[in-house]
């Protein structure tokens, strides 16, 4: 089992491999696996990437991303600017279909709402945001129609974890209510435990994944 110590090394060198990040910039604490990661960085995509960086890292059992985003003069938008660069971005992308959202934008903030068919057009919708200039942070209060029922979703999850070599599917207990699927039970990496949550978001009607899994070394 990896030292907090031996944890924050990694997570520092994996940091510096990324080439759109200058790990200088960032601050690493480790505490029993988990990481909080704090500084500044220049754009959105920046801090979005960092946090995916750490997630790869072995040993991590959780992150904290308290990294702060803060434009120079230059690049600064107003909240107009930003709702009508949004809007734009979804014009041209057509995974989303923006004419069933509704777009908020306060301080720097996007607030995405309204109602989707399909996970990737929810998870579309708020890739988008996270490349526009001025952008602090998106928060994707997208909701999901119920496409299929219940047992169809668990069915459907259940089948796609068997047919994934990298996961153990017997150690993973899919739960599902409505919209919400939740998951227990045991993998050997946070890896792992991310692809099963990837997984579980692409079953129809899935609006949210409580990742419970434990990550087992």
């Amino acid at each position: 089992m990896k030292t907090d110590s031996i944890i924050k090394e990694n997570v520092l060198d994996e940091l510096s491999w990324q080439p759109n990040i200058d790990e200088t910039q960032i601050g690493v604490i480790v505490e029993n696996g988990v990481v909080t990661l704090s500084g500044v960085v220049d754009n959105y995509s920046k801090k979005i990437a960092a946090e995916k960086a750490v997630k790869n890292v072995k040993g991590v059992k959780a992150v904290a991303d308290d990294i702060e985003v803060l434009y120079g003069i230059e690049y600064k938008k107003t909240d107009k600017e930003i709702a009508k660069a949004v809007v734009s971005a979804y014009e041209w992308n057509p995974s989303v279909p923006n004419n069933k959202l509704t777009i908020e934008v306060r301080e720097g903030w996007v607030y995405l709402s309204g109602e989707l068919e399909w996970n990737y057009q929810k998870d579309a919708a708020k890739k988008v945001v996270e490349d526009l200039i001025g952008v602090k942070g998106v928060v994707n209060n997208i909701k999901l129609k119920q496409a299929v029922k219940p047992s169809e979703i668990k069915q459907k999850i259940t089948k796609a974890f068997e047919r994934m070599a990298d996961l153990e599917a017997k150690n993973i207990k899919v739960e599902v209510d409505g919209h919400k699927v939740k998951l227990k039970g045991k993998v050997h990496s946070k890896a792992e435990k991310d692809e099963a949550r990837r997984i579980a978001y692409f079953a129809p009607g899935v609006d949210e994944v409580s990742n419970e899994l434990e990550v087992v070394y």
